[in-house]
């Protein structure tokens, strides 16, 4: 019996060593606190000499790198290291440096061999941007808002990376092969640069791409064609460019587009109807273009998640479909200078999103893209960005429209911004006396009554439009006015008639004499 249980006790003991461990390490750091003993890994040197390379290469009069000192990098300011290696992972100064200004960036700064995040946006950097900024393993690397110029840098990407070089002066072309340079790339901000040529086919090749924003530039040729279902792109922007021929229908592949905004451009052709495979398309901007047909039906049966549609300054022609009343989050509508014919729709007034203040109709988007639209409001045009989503207008100006205005276009009560002038619409304004600005109708020959100036056919004197007992006190006081005039006339006649006697008995003294 003593040696079974002698044995069984001994059996417990192994594992109550290993149960005994955690608190063991834990009880060793704790001592280890106290005295003031950690293993803590510190920055590596050459990488510390490399960032005071950095700092020593700026002009900061502010001291905003005060932070920037001793042997440990890794506590200083907008630096993070891996807790392993100690090798710094991140560098981190977005705009932190408003009165600093940097030349170049030292060559020092390639050191950083296991760099994965770069971010020097929103400074003053200029010059070319240097290879031995980039190593290879980089989760996000943005200059985006500097003055970065020449070419674009012809770096070797393998990894799933976010590129933000919008902002910029680099010039040139996009190289033919990102494709393969850059096939795990994500998001390819490379707008508001002087990029020109053609966009490379190659970039269809990018499996993982999901924002393409090449918006702000000089590209010029076709839209690349070959537009595949494999791609999650749910951002296409191409606004501002020269880019011609028709809108690709192998666009309609991309299931998860969002956004396609392809403004200002010398486009033609038809709106593809392959992109009512788009279900999740909220912004539908191809104004400033030579697109013609007719405007699609299918945008208000297919595409219920729309809340843009800019179709302005193109060559559109027909009716305005009834089915894209049914947008329930339809909060612009600009179709101002097409060709447009035929009657306003009568449904106009159950745009929810415009009678109705309620945001959270919106569906939730996992991400956020600034687009960037120009709105044109009593002739000013005004450019939003991040506010564009409280923007509410229907602009209908310059078409062919034919008819009367409906009057439930009054319920839209969120509705900021409307214009029905130049068109060849007909009935009476006085119908929407809620929407006064004049402005709004103005070009329309066969439309008249308040706010225009333009009097109706039989409209008497505002002063007989009065309803009874209205106008009594101003018709009294005309009376009192004339009453007064007439006393005063009566008055000066006597005074005239009678200084005119007495001259004249005072001339003549016979006159004197008989009276």
């Amino acid at each position: 019996m003593s040696t079974m249980y002698t044995t069984r006790h001994a059996n417990l003991i192994p594992l109550l060593f290993l149960v005994s461990l955690p608190y063991m390490a834990t009880n060793k750091f704790s001592t280890a606190a106290k005295d003031g003993v950690t293993d803590r890994i510190t920055c590596i040197d050459t990488e510390r000499e490399a960032l005071f390379a950095f700092k020593q290469s700026l002009t900061d009069p502010s001291d905003r790198l005060s932070s920037w000192m001793g042997d440990d990098c890794c506590q200083w300011s907008g630096i993070q290291c891996d807790d392993t290696s100690g090798h710094v992972v991140k560098l981190n100064l977005r705009n932190p440096l408003p009165s600093s200004r940097l030349g170049e960036i030292p060559s020092q700064l390639g050191n950083l061999s296991k760099l994965t995040h770069l971010d020097l946006s929103h400074n003053k950097i200029e010059g070319n941007l240097p290879k031995h900024l980039y190593s290879p393993q980089v989760n996000l690397i943005d200059l985006s808002y500097n003055h970065f110029d020449g070419p674009l840098p012809l770096w070797s990407i393998n990894s799933t990376s976010n590129f933000y070089l919008h902002g910029n002066l680099f010039s040139g072309h996009i190289p033919s092969n990102i494709g393969q340079l850059m096939p795990q790339l994500r998001y390819l901000y490379l707008s508001e640069n002087r990029l020109n040529g053609t966009i490379p086919t190659s970039i269809c090749a990018m499996k993982n791409l999901e924002v393409l924003s090449l918006r702000t530039n000089q590209f010029s040729g076709e839209i690349p064609k070959c537009w595949n279902r494999s791609q999650p792109l749910w951002v296409v922007d191409l606004t501002n460019n020269n880019l011609t021929g028709t809108i690709p229908s192998s666009m309609g592949y991309l299931r998860s587009l969002n956004i396609l905004m392809l403004s200002n451009n010398v486009l033609e052709g038809e709106i593809p109807p392959s992109l009512q495979n788009c279900l999740q398309l909220m912004t539908i901007d191809l104004g400033g273009n030579k697109l013609s047909g007719i405007l699609p039906v299918w945008i208000g049966t297919s595409l219920r998640s729309t809340s843009m549609i800019r179709l302005r300054s193109n060559s559109f022609r027909g009716i305005i479909p009834q089915e894209w009343c049914r947008l329930p989050i339809l909060h612009i509508l600009d179709l101002a200078g097409n060709n447009i014919s035929g009657a306003i729709p009568s449904c106009i007034g159950s745009l929810n999103k415009l009678a109705y203040d309620n945001m959270s109709v919106f569906p939730s988007c996992k991400y956020f893209y600034e687009e960037q639209l120009t709105v044109v409001t009593k002739g000013r045009e005004l450019d939003y960005g991040r506010t564009l989503m409280y923007v509410n207008i229907i602009d209908l100006s310059g078409n062919k429209l034919t008819g009367e205005i409906p009057k439930d276009i009054a319920s839209l009560t969120e509705l900021g911004t409307l214009n029905l002038s130049r068109n060849h619409l007909t009935g009476r304004g006085n119908q929407l006396q809620t929407l006064p600005d004049p402005s709004i109708y103005g070009g329309n020959p066969l439309l008249c009554g308040g706010p225009l100036s333009t009097k109706c056919p039989g409209d008497e004197d505002a002063s007989n439009l009065l309803p009874p007992g209205e106008g009594l006190e101003d018709n009294d006081t005309g009376k009192d006015d004339e009453m007064l005039w007439f006393f005063v006339s009566m008055g000066l006649g006597f005074v005239v008639g009678l200084c005119g006697v007495c001259c004249t008995l005072w001339i003549k003294d016979c006159w004197r004499k008989l009276l």
